[in-house]
């Protein structure tokens, strides 16, 4: 059973003839000739997931993990609106995800008619490319094209597009076969910028202090391979972050431990000459301030997409696979003399030893529950990581290195923290481990409201009454809006998680944590919930004199 609209029947056979598998609906009318093409394809899982916002995180965590576009489909009107911050994070997190929404004819369009708004083009600041369809014979070319650009767009430059769609009714008439269309390729492979790798090389071997600083990426053997040779170089320091999915002795693998406690004069012994980056964003606000305000000589940033001018002295964008020129910078290296890569290493290990020691006597409180969390989830798990707080205690501890770490940072939204974990969790057969905070928790606690999340799905909610974040950063403290800051509460998951098929535990002190963790991890016949609560009122106290004993 297939549409009868030849233009559903285009998206269905476009997607198809694109390598397209997953499909995530929500629920409406207007989007019935795609819900039947789609739902009815045997070779295209489809999903159904109610909230449009939770329908597009979970489709951006699928889409995640398997490295290829997922489509979401929804009805016209608001509906399309509620998919705009996954969209976001989908765009600067390069994420390729192709949005399909059904929408109203023109004709129907700001007369008074209901459920109809402006859809043509409504993302456009934040997506990579809009193919507005029409629903006429003698448009079947140019929708081919439309849409063949749009899914090509999608896969070659990894993030978002929207394909609208408008149906006029009937909407639900059938047809027993999917008529076959041929969508050709549209757009022409673009010229790369030019790399002078030789002078790069040059500056590279003349230089005694260089860093490479890894964002957020995807777990990736080559890459793992090739920076863990220049390890071999004492000129040379490699800065990972939690979500780099990078792990070696020599790697300053937890930045903010390292570096927090330095000051711009201090930071100087420590600034490169050479700057290299690569990855998606980065987590430490200290790093962007030392290198923004104290900038290296010469930043090079190495991506195949776009430029990153993160610390506002960007001389050279390399625009190559990363694998391939770390690979030809690495067989061209000379070592160097240097005691660059010492003096890091050296303050890693200092830094270490009164981390150890601070946690050894470390009353209970989110740094003491996050550490014993870290160590108790078992080897080989996807970790996913809400933002605000939760993410930055991350940055602190060296995680587990078979662990694969992942959090929206494109946006570093709290919105669809957990939607995104529940389809990563359902997108990998691997137990994922989702750690958050209350107020991310609760913000999108719809995510739970969804009938394909796994039983090896554990979550971890440090609830501290309220955005902690806002008691450690300077500023809120000093006005009288605080309440408005941190959104002081009284809420639990103990009733969602009943009412979602969730099994459920708390924990108050460190002895019931210690006794439950024990447990938490093995299978079960449905999804796990430990809430844990934590002090509010010595939370930001116990942190700051963490980074004081640093």
């Amino acid at each position: 059973m297939y549409p009868k609209k030849e233009l559903a029947q285009l998206v269905i056979s476009g997607c198809h003839q694109y390598a397209i598998d997953t499909v995530v609906i929500s629920p409406g009318s207007r989007n019935a000739p795609l819900t039947i093409g789609f739902s009815n394809h045997p070779e295209i899982e489809t999903l159904s997931v109610v909230d449009e916002r939770c329908a597009a995180f979970f489709a951006l965590g699928i889409a995640q993990q398997k490295r290829k576009p997922v489509v979401i489909v929804c009805s016209s009107g608001s509906a399309l609106l509620n998919y705009y911050p996954a969209i976001a994070e989908a765009f600067y997190s390069k994420i390729p995800l192709v949005v399909i929404s059904a929408d109203r004819p023109k004709h129907l369009i700001d007369i008074g008619d209901g459920q109809t708004i402006r859809q043509e083009n409504v993302f456009e600041n934040h997506i990579l490319f809009s193919a507005n369809l029409i629903e006429e014979e003698n448009q079947l070319q140019n929708n081919s094209e439309l849409l063949a650009e749009a899914l090509q767009t999608s896969i070659n430059k990894k993030g978002p597009v929207h394909v609208n769609v408008p149906f006029d009714e009937p909407l639900y008439e059938t047809v027993d076969k999917l008529k076959p269309f041929d969508l050709t390729d549209v757009i022409a492979s673009e010229a790369k910028q030019s790399v002078y790798i030789e002078k790069l090389t040059s500056i590279w071997n003349s230089s005694t202090r260089k860093m490479i600083l890894v964002g957020s990426n995807f777990p990736d053997v080559e890459l793992q391979e090739v920076l863990s040779q220049f390890t071999e170089d004492e000129s040379v320091i490699v800065l990972t972050e939690t979500t780099s999915n990078l792990y070696h002795p020599k790697f300053i693998n937890s930045i903010d431990k390292v570096i927090f406690p330095l000051s711009l004069e201090q930071f100087e012994v420590f600034k490169p000459e050479v700057l290299l980056t690569l990855g998606g964003m980065v987590i430490s606000k200290k790093i962007k301030q030392l290198l923004r305000k104290s900038p290296p000589k010469h930043h090079w940033h190495l991506d195949e997409l776009s430029a990153m001018d993160t610390y506002h002295c960007l001389l050279e964008f390399v625009q190559m696979n990363p694998v391939k020129f770390l690979s030809s910078l690495q067989d061209s290296n000379e070592k160097t003399v240097s005691d660059y890569q010492q003096k890091w290493l050296e303050e890693k290990n200092k830094r270490g030893d009164k981390h150890k020691m601070f946690l050894q006597n470390c009353e209970y409180s989110d740094l003491k529950v996050f550490e014993m969390v870290l160590e108790s989830i078992p080897s080989d798990s996807q970790l996913q990581i809400s933002n605000s707080s939760t993410i930055r205690y991350s940055q602190l501890f060296d995680v587990n290195a078979t662990f694969r770490v992942f959090c929206n940072r494109g946006t570093s939204g709290i919105d669809g923290s957990t939607s995104t974990a529940v389809g990563a969790a359902f997108a990998d057969e691997k137990p994922t481990v989702f750690i958050t905070g209350d107020l991310s928790f609760f913000y999108d606690s719809n995510a739970l409201w969804n009938t394909n999340i796994p039983n090896n799905f554990r979550i971890i909610i440090l609830n501290n009454a309220g955005g902690g974040i806002f008691r450690f950063i300077p500023g809120p403290s000093t006005t009288n809006a605080t309440d408005y800051f941190e959104t002081p509460h009284n809420l639990t998951a103990e009733h969602l998680a009943k009412m979602y098929g969730f099994n459920y535990v708390s924990v108050t002190n460190l002895a019931e944590l210690n006794k439950e963790l024990k447990g938490f991890y093995t299978e079960s016949n449905q999804p796990k919930i430990m809430e844990v609560f934590t002090p509010k009122e010595i939370n930001d106290v116990v942190l700051k004199n963490y980074f004081k004993n640093l």
